[in-house]
């Protein structure tokens, strides 16, 4: 039981965010006795995945008034003379702005409850859509306790990929095999026959107009679990750091990648794809011969720019944008470098620029023809598994259990314990916890910027091609001076975060007013809602909009410690998701924080040989002299090493 927790540990770290989990591994790997907490029922916090119904109750609960203490035990009673307490915050309010629409036709005759969901209508519906008026859903939701097993894969069944990344998964049906032993043994994929009637093709009145499968909205929610909706929307770079952590720390094999396809961009109202490679810029048809060398010519310099400082020196003080102009670059080629290559603001300086393209080139070629990887299953899976490898190594993880305080020592000025909602207290070193966690005194100088993300479910890719499971990102250039550009990702069922026939695209951009302010003109160039009446073949051309949910999050990326009020030297603080593409500034967070805990140990070493791992209780073998690099293992049981090889003691109340 929870309430049973051992009372002494080397560190704790509440939330399981992306940067906590990563540090959860590092400081377990070194040695330390570590208790992983999270107040959520889910890993992962602002990082997570969820299936479509998860999603919808994650939604009430956003709505949901403060919760209060309730059930919870006192604490000011274990708190001593010499002792005072921080309170820590009991609600996440890092979501806010958050307005759902539902565009896809409703069938009242149709059973839509997704196995183990709950029918009910919640009250958070938005009551207008981008055009026409919605009709009230009987939209769907899971019960309470979400359920996160299904990302947890026995060691043996994990695929050993001896350090390397397995880039692409090509065998969709093995894939979706794996999904199902993941521990989903309640989910139930079949449709009734009034469902597969509703596939079948709509016949239009013109033969000449393309044919489209019908998607109601109960087959998106019986197919629920076949969604894995990212809260935050990010793509790794082939030579990033959390690759090449991935890697070294052997934590790859718990996971599954696929290659972005393709690069896309926006220009004239039309959406064509972007040559990365030689190759593609040699086969595209949108350039000329002539922008084709100059193309050529310009990423050549880019990838040695440092070895060339004349080339860029009288341009340090301009922008990006104004630097491309100086190189004779057409129009087409600005627009592709500044927007599809370097992705950058407009407004960039000319160093971050050159510094973006590089990145992007050194990153071709390792995975396939574009930079970026996809985790199959999405996003929240990597925060999973760097838990999973905190808890190979005796990491302790319990979710749904609430930290009420921590308690500083007076004199000293150091956090020595916390007091969960149980009353218990429990001592540590070190204390990591995730910004959301903070009360509003600890952070009444803190000055928070804003992520607008749109989560979208439509029924055709923004750019159609021969092939229907591209993984395409797409940067939309702002309409005015001033205002941010949208990065729009689309995903395909065989990134296992959609059902079949329709694509999962993410929105995201720096927010300057609410999320649908922000993306709506975005999603009106890109998609037509559902509803709306198709009389023109332009907008046959676009997407179908059959669901849109919009959010504001919390970007607390930028906040200095400094910032803070009262917190002890020995409490450390991560930041939740930033707007960014990669996941940079997240693993150099937790890189930058383990080592100021612990300097002189490595962070995330590579896993020992398990050829060198000798478990008590084995026959032993006379010692090779100049073998004294081994791990003992001292296990008391055949039970200690089941839950070794199981990764995880999981505690719940």
């Amino acid at each position: 039981m929870a309430d049973s927790l051992p009372t002494e540990f080397d560190v704790i770290v509440i939330g399981t965010g992306l940067p906590e989990s990563i540090l959860a591994a590092a400081c377990s790997r070194s040695g330390q006795r570590v208790l992983h907490l999270d107040s959520r029922s889910y890993y992962g916090g602002n990082w997570a995945s969820f299936s479509f119904s998860a999603l919808l109750s994650w939604l009430e609960c956003q709505q949901n008034s403060d919760p209060g203490e309730e059930g919870s035990a006192a604490w000011q009673d274990l708190i001593h003379e010499t002792e005072e307490a921080i309170t820590l915050c009991s609600k996440d309010k890092t979501i806010q702005h958050t307005e759902v629409f539902c565009y896809a036709s409703q069938d009242v005759d149709d059973n839509i409850e997704e196995t183990d969901a709950l029918q009910r209508t919640p009250s958070w519906v938005a009551p207008t859509p981008l055009t026409n008026p919605l009709v009230p859903a009987c939209l769907s939701e899971e019960t309470p306790s979400l359920c996160v097993t299904r990302h947890e894969m026995p060691a043996k069944d994990t695929p050993e990929n001896d350090g390397e990344i397995s880039p692409e998964v090509t065998d969709v049906e093995e894939t979706l095999a794996k999904e199902n032993n993941r521990g989903d043994k309640t989910c139930t994929h079949a449709v009734s026959d009034g469902a597969k009637d509703e596939n079948k093709p709509i016949v239009e009145d013109s033969t000449d107009q393309p044919k489209r499968n019908r998607i109601t909205y109960s087959q998106i929610v019986k197919e629920g679990r076949r969604f894995n909706i990212d809260l935050v929307s990010k793509l790794l770079y082939s030579q990033g750091l959390l690759i090449d952590l991935l890697i070294k720390s052997n934590v790859s094999r718990y996971a599954e990648f696929k290659n972005v396809t393709r690069i896309l961009a926006f220009r004239e109202g039309k959406v064509e794809q972007v040559p990365c490679s030689r190759a593609d810029v040699f086969n595209s048809k949108a350039l000329t011969m002539v922008e084709k060398r100059m193309l050529m010519k310009f990423l050549t310099f880019c990838l040695d720019y440092e070895q060339h400082p004349e080339e860029y020196q009288a341009f340090m003080q301009c922008s990006f944008s104004e630097y491309l102009k100086t190189k004779k670059l057409t129009p087409n080629l600005q627009h592709f470098v500044l927007h599809s290559i370097a992705m950058t603001e407009s407004s960039c300086t000319t160093i971050d620029g050159l510094k973006a393209t590089k990145n992007f080139l050194q990153c071709l070629g390792r995975f396939g023809n574009t930079p970026f990887l996809f985790p199959l299953y999405g996003q929240g899976e990597v925060p999973q598994c760097f838990c999973r490898m905190c808890a190979v190594f005796g990491g302790i993880y319990c979710l749904r259990h609430k930290i009420q305080c921590l308690v500083v020592d007076k004199e000293s000025g150091r956090c020595q314990a916390i007091i969960d909602h149980f009353g218990q207290r429990i001592n540590a070193k070190y204390f990591i916890v995730e910004d959301s966690y903070l009360s509003e005194d600890t952070c009444s100088n803190v000055q928070y910027k804003q992520i607008s993300r749109a989560v979208l479910i439509t029924d055709q890719s923004v750019l159609k091609t021969d092939s229907d499971q591209q993984i395409s990102i797409l940067i939309v250039p702002p309409a005015e001076p001033g205002m941010c550009a949208v990065r729009v990702t689309e995903l395909c069922s065989s990134t296992m975060t959609c059902m079949k026939d329709t694509y999962l695209v993410h929105l995201t951009c720096s927010s300057s007013k609410t999320a649908r302010e922000d993306l709506e003109s975005v999603v009106r160039k890109l998609f037509i809602p559902y509803a709306e009446t198709e009389t023109d073949r332009e907008g046959l051309r676009k997407p179908r909009l059959l669901w849109a949910l919009y959010f504001n999050m919390r970007d607390s990326s930028e906040i200095s410690r400094s910032s803070y009020n009262g917190l002890p030297s020995n409490v450390y603080v991560c930041s939740g998701p930033d707007c960014g593409l990669g996941n940079e500034h997240a693993v150099r967070q937790a890189q930058t924080l383990f080592q100021e805990i612990f300097p002189t140990e490595e962070f995330c070493p590579p896993p020992p040989n398990p050829e060198d791992i000798i478990f008590d209780g084995d026959d032993k073998q006379p010692e090779v002299p100049g073998t004294t690099n081994r791990i003992i293992a001292k296990l008391e049981s055949s039970e200690d090493c089941k839950n070794l090889e199981n990764h995880e003691n999981h505690l719940q109340n």
